[in-house]
């Protein structure tokens, strides 16, 4: 169980988290909307340890994960809204740089890496420089990079964000695809898409969870309406 308890954060003196609080079981695909500032970002930052809460817990199994952050980075896959590559190294060797760079051990990178790269369709391109690959390739290269320890917890941020439709719809059902073994949260702006492989959905606005939406088992254009009609609500 992966609980998110009363998360505050504040940048100088404003305020854009203020009481942030919600639940993911292992199965569960989680998507946080909100308006452009609502902190969405900045929360997947405290939950991925790249930024610190001013007060607030995030707990794995009912252990304090903030309080043994290397062991909970171990648990976990985090790939930002502009994931940084190193575009003139092979796919192949970044992802064996990064999962030694992860701490695996030099007996497992190279199952860890296959298993990576075959779950998000990138073995295709493993002797390629990062650099010749398309946007929607080396998102794939990031998001593996984000698979290599098989994490209990993932975080993708805006990841659909600048990718057509045939891509989108590969990316989604590549996380719906790791939800069957970890807590999948993701943020972004293609709520129809987003709708047809979350189960469930939060609204972040004024610094807090103002409205859930469930989504598992039913109509995306159905989820996606109610989605917008609360992003709407929100607003006024």
């Amino acid at each position: 169980m992966y609980e998110v308890r009363n998360i505050a954060f504040s940048y100088s003196r404003r305020k854009v988290l203020r009481d942030v609080s919600f639940v993911v079981s292992p199965g569960e695909a989680v998507c946080i909307v909100g308006e452009n500032g609502a902190g969405k970002t900045t929360l997947l930052k405290i939950l991925a340890t790249l930024a610190q809460p001013d007060s607030g817990l995030v707990m794995m199994d009912g252990q304090d994960a903030l309080a043994r952050p290397l062991k909970y980075r171990r648990q976990l896959g985090y790939m930002g809204e502009a994931p940084a590559l190193y575009e003139d190294m092979a796919v192949k060797d970044y992802l064996e740089y990064r999962a030694a760079l992860k701490g695996e051990t030099k007996k497992r990178i190279r199952r860890r890496v296959g298993e990576a790269a075959e779950m998000c369709a990138v073995s295709g391109v493993m002797k390629s420089p990062i650099r010749t690959l398309s946007l929607g390739m080396k998102k794939r290269v990031a998001l593996a990079d984000a698979m290599l320890l098989r994490p209990r917890v993932l975080l993708l941020d805006d990841f659909l964000a600048g990718l057509d439709v045939s891509m989108r719809n590969e990316m989604g059902a590549t996380m719906a695809s790791v939800a069957a073994f970890a807590s999948v949260i993701v943020t972004g702006h293609e709520i129809g898409d987003l709708a047809k492989w979350s189960t469930r959905f939060l609204v972040l606005s004024g610094g807090l969870i103002a409205s859930t939406i469930p989504a598992a088992g039913l109509d995306a254009a159905t989820v996606a309406a109610r989605v917008e009609n609360a992003l709407k609500g929100a607003k006024a």
